[in-house]
C-alpha cells in the first residue's frame, strides 16, 4: 500500500493535477516535494506526491524495490489520481525521481508533459551511494549502506533493476513536451546529465537552469522558483480550467479554510484568502484582517478624491494612499472583551498631477468624506445573529 498526499488549492476547483516523484531514498515530505507541490497548489494545481515501496509511509520492503517498483508505483499512483477524476497532466521527478517518471510517462496517456529536477541520465548513476557495499551486494545478495546517515538495505535485485535501462530510447519516444530544469552547481548529480537528457529527447523540450541552487533545492526560494517556472512553461500543456457553476453569495461571506488562520472571503463577485503572517503562526496565505480594515479605507479614500477630481476637471494623475494602524492587533485579540477602541490610522496621502495648493488643500478635506471614512469615525454597531 503506496501512502500519498495531495496539496489542492485553497479555493476552486484545480486547474488540473500533477504526479510527483520525490529523490532517492527520500519521501514525499522532503523539502522539494513539500515545497513544490505546495508553491503549485498556490498556482490551482493540485499535486499527488507520495512515499515509493519501502519508503516513509508506504509498505514493502525498500530492499526489494528498485527502478522497476518506482515505475510500477507512479502508474499506480497515476491510476489512482485518475480514479479521483484528476488524471495527471504533467509528471514532475525529482533526482532519481526524475528518470523514473522518464520511464513512466508512456505508461500514463493523461500525461500531456514531463519535468526532471537534477535527474540523471542513468539509472544506475545512484549507485555511487552504496560505495564498497556493491560488491558484497554481488557477493551475498544484500548489504546495508548508509545514505544521507540513514541505513538501507540494498539487495542484487534492486542492482539488476537500474542497470541497463534504455533512457535514451525512452526519451527519444517520449512523445511528450519535456522541460529539464537543473543546478549548474550540482554536486550530487552533474549538469551533464541534463545535457544528456535534453540532447536525447526530441522537441518540445526545454531547459533552464537553476543557478545558484544545490540538488536537494534546499535554499531560500529555490524550490518556489522550480514550481513558478513549471507552472508557467506547463499551461500550454495543461487542460482547460473547469467553468465553476457554484453561486458566490449575497452577502459578504467569510469561512475557515484549513490552517491556523486561513479563512476563505467571498464577496458577491469575488474570492479570495485572509490570514496572518507566519510570524503570528500563521500560512500568510492572504491579507491580515487589519490589512483589508486598512485597504478598505485606502481604497475608498482613492476613490473619492478620484471621482471629486474628475467632477471638478481637475489634472489628477494619480493617488498613493499609505496607511499604518497604529495598536498591535494581537492586543485586541487578547483584549477584545475589554471594550478598547482600536487607537489610530495614520494616513498619508501623495497628490501627483499639476494641481496648486488649494486644489490639493481641497483634495485632502475630501479625502476625509470619503464613506468608509465616515463609516468608521462614525456611530458604528455589530449586530450579531447565530445561524442555527
Amino acid at each position: 500500500m503506496l501512502d500519498g498526499r495531495i496539496d489542492r488549492p485553497r479555493i476552486g476547483t484545480p486547474v488540473a493535477a500533477v504526479l510527483f516523484a520525490h529523490c532517492f531514498t527520500c519521501t514525499k515530505q522532503s523539502i522539494a516535494a513539500t515545497r513544490i507541490s505546495e508553491a503549485l497548489a498556490m498556482r490551482g494545481i493540485a499535486v499527488l506526491r507520495f512515499d515509493f515501496t519501502g519508503l516513509g509511509g508506504s509498505g514493502g520492503e525498500f530492499a526489494n524495490a528498485g527502478f522497476a517498483s518506482n515505475v510500477e508505483d507512479l502508474v499506480a499512483a497515476a491510476r489512482a489520481l485518475e480514479a479521483l477524476g484528476m488524471p495527471p497532466a504533467v509528471l514532475v521527478g525529482h533526482s532519481l525521481g526524475g528518470a523514473a517518471v522518464i520511464a513512466a510517462a508512456e505508461h500514463i496517456a493523461s500525461a500531456q508533459a514531463v519535468v526532471t529536477l537534477g535527474a540523471p541520465f542513468e539509472v544506475d548513476h545512484s549507485f555511487q551511494h552504496f560505495g564498497d557495499a556493491i560488491a558484497t551486494i554481488e557477493q551475498e545478495g544484500v548489504a546495508e549502506v548508509e545514505i544521507a546517515s540513514r541505513t538501507f538495505r540494498i539487495s542484487k535485485d534492486f542492482l539488476e533493476q537500474g542497470r541497463m535501462q534504455p533512457q535514451a530510447q525512452r526519451l527519444a519516444a517520449l512523445g511528450k513536451a519535456l522541460l529539464v530544469l537543473h543546478a549548474p552547481t550540482d554536486e550530487l548529480v552533474g549538469i551533464e546529465n541534463a545535457r544528456q537528457i535534453y540532447e536525447a529527447a526530441l522537441h518540445p523540450k526545454s531547459f533552464i537552469a537553476l543557478d545558484g541552487a544545490d540538488h536537494l533545492l534546499t535554499g531560500e526560494g529555490d524550490a518556489a522558483y522550480a514550481a513558478a517556472l513549471i507552472a508557467s512553461w506547463a499551461a500550454a500543456y495543461l487542460p482547460p480550467a473547469p467553468t465553476e457553476t457554484r453561486d458566490l453569495p449575497g452577502t459578504v461571506q467569510v469561512e475557515t479554510a484549513g490552517g491556523k488562520f486561513t479563512q476563505f472571503v467571498r464577496t458577491p463577485s469575488h474570492e479570495f484568502l485572509a490570514d496572518e503572517p507566519a510570524s503570528y503562526g500563521g500560512d500568510n496565505l492572504g491579507p491580515t484582517p487589519y490589512d483589508m480594515l486598512l485597504a478598505a479605507l485606502g481604497t475608498c479614500t482613492s476613490m473619492t478624491m478620484q471621482m471629486y477630481a474628475e467632477r471638478k476637471k481637475w489634472p489628477l494623475e494619480r493617488v498613493i494612499v499609505d496607511l499604518e494602524h497604529t495598536r498591535d492587533h494581537h492586543k485586541d485579540c487578547t483584549d477584545c472583551e475589554d471594550g478598547e477602541a482600536i487607537q489610530a490610522i495614520d494616513r498619508a496621502l501623495t497628490i501627483i498631477g499639476e494641481l496648486d495648493d488649494e486644489q490639493r488643500a481641497r483634495l485632502v478635506e475630501i479625502a476625509d468624506k470619503c464613506p468608509v471614512h465616515r463609516t468608521l469615525e462614525g456611530e458604528l454597531r455589530i449586530y450579531t445573529t447565530r445561524v442555527d
